[in-house]
């Protein structure tokens, strides 16, 4: 079982899935945003809307950080 589930990019901050652990923590985020989007409408409850999405999406960046190979700092390329 691969360790990591995501790659850092080649240029700037953050990474990609890489393993299908990683493809499902992304799908998983988009779908719970599409269900918070359903639970809390915008226009009826920005508060909570808000909070939630950055909720999902605190916990998703953390996760993603968490599986990073080699762990996220600015990248400038091949030679880094």
């Amino acid at each position: 079982m691969n360790e990591y589930w995501f790659k850092p990019r080649r240029y700037g901050l953050g990474a990609y899935p890489s393993s299908w652990e990683g493809w499902l923590a992304t799908g998983a985020f988009v779908a719970s945003v599409f269900f918070i989007s359903t639970a809390f409408p915008p226009d009826h409850r920005p508060l909570a809307f808000y909070g939630a999405v950055a909720s999902a999406a605190l916990a998703f960046v953390w996760l993603a950080w968490r599986k990073t190979e080699g762990g996220w700092r600015w990248r400038w390329g091949a030679d880094d």
